[in-house]
């Protein structure tokens, strides 16, 4: 029994149910960069202010990631999904309903669904899902539910194109409250870890909260994780928001920006699930690193050669494939080396300095166009972070903490 993928019924209910929850949610965070072009029109937005929106998102998506982390480990992740679920609906019904300029197009695009996305989107979810299997089957099942948010991302960008088209902007975010509710109603099969099946060791059920605070910031390995993920978020947020006005700029047709995130989420599936895989089989501070100097390879290429619909598709696809494929290495390493009880809340944190590179990849982009009239500028700093990573995750240790003695 213990050689099965799946443990039990509990454990398949929450991979199914987090997966449901991670479509959604990334799904539907991945597609306001191609809203752009409505929001300047009818809501006077420019890009450093629409950057600005989606760099807050960023910003309280990462600072309210650890809280959510918090209630779903000292209450329940289906409890945290809950919130963040309704808070993701209020936020995309006053963006579309109002009031929706000024300071309001920050608080309902920039911190409401920010807010949101700190519970529904990746940490909660991943780490809810990583507590109900072992080490050497995590990362494959987090693995799992992360290519879900590719899934998410094919089908977003599409959907949403053909909406826009369709019904206009504001039909189109009306359409996303479908998805939410469905979000919402998976949300309630996220089941709490069956004690009989858990293998947290005593050692780890007697830590209390502020020691495993203190032990976690005490250890190189995550610090330096931190200061890793910081990059993987300003890459994301900076392709995510800015290439389909990259696109536009390069003079391409209006759905390539739609077909690169869409060949992103799609080929996302292959390289989570492959790097999920991976990291079963080898050092999973290697295969950061490695993905991460493929990231700066993959962009440098992008910028150099001429921008064309071959260049686009290049791009969209080895960019999908390392998009990702970051998460079940990293929350692989914190739940290795911490064990799971506060994985929820360890990887929060972890992730809200992934939610800080974000801010700074989404603001940058639009604040070096409006300044120099060219995205350059923010690809050359992602490409000199690409390199920073690489280096910083090869000093980690995954060796697991061994505290039974500290703490009988």
């Amino acid at each position: 029994m213990e050689n099965k993928f799946i443990p039990n019924k509990t454990a398949l209910f929450t991979l199914i149910a987090a997966s449901s929850v991670i479509l959604v949610s990334m799904g539907l965070r991945q597609v306001f960069g191609l809203f752009y072009g409505f929001f300047e029109e009818d809501l006077n937005c420019t890009r450093t202010e629409f950057g600005l929106a989606i760099g807050l998102q960023m910003l309280f998506w990462g600072l309210f990631a650890p809280i959510f982390g918090a209630l779903a480990d000292r209450v329940s992740g289906r409890f945290a999904l809950m919130v963040g679920f309704l808070i993701f609906a209020l936020g995309i019904f006053l963006l579309y309903s109002g009031p929706n300029t000024g300071i309001f197009f920050q608080i309902d695009l920039g911190i409401l669904i920010g807010i949101a996305l700190g519970a529904t989107a990746m940490s909660v979810p991943v780490s809810e899902t990583g507590k109900h299997f072992n080490d050497e089957k995590r990362t494959l099942a987090t693995g799992i539910v992360t290519a879900a948010a590719s899934i998410g991302y094919f089908i977003a960008p599409l959907f949403t194109q053909y909406s826009l088209g369709e019904v206009g902007w504001q039909g189109t975010l009306q359409n996303f409250l479908y998805f939410i509710l469905f979000g919402f109603i998976a949300s309630l099969f996220l089941f709490p870890v069956e004690k009989k099946t858990t293998n947290i060791n005593i050692s780890t059920n007697n830590q209390s909260f502020k020691s495993a605070m203190k032990e976690a910031f005490s250890h190189r390995g995550y610090v330096l994780l931190v200061c890793g993920f910081f990059v993987c978020g300003f890459q994301i947020a900076l392709v995510a928001t800015h290439i389909p006005a990259y696109m536009q700029d390069k003079g391409l047709d209006s759905w390539t920006a739609p077909t690169i995130l869409a060949l992103i989420g799609l080929f996302n599936i292959f390289g989570t699930l492959g790097m999920g895989y991976l990291s079963t089989k080898y050092k999973k501070k290697i295969l950061l690193s490695i993905l991460y100097f493929l990231r700066g390879v993959v962009i440098l290429i992008f910028i150099l050669l001429p921008v064309s619909i071959y260049t686009s598709v290049f791009f969209g696809i080895t960019f999908g494939f390392l998009w990702l494929s970051t998460v079940p290495p990293t929350n692989g390493i914190v739940a290795q080396v911490f064990g799971t009880k506060y994985l929820s809340t360890l990887f929060g944190i972890v992730f809200f300095s992934h939610q800080v590179g974000s801010f700074f990849g989404a603001y940058l982009g639009g604040y070096f166009y409006d300044l120099h009239g060219s995205y350059d500028y923010a690809w050359y700093i992602s490409i000199a972070l690409s390199i920073f990573a690489t280096i910083v995750h090869l000093p980690i240790d995954e060796k697991k903490i061994e505290r039974a003695e500290r703490l009988a």
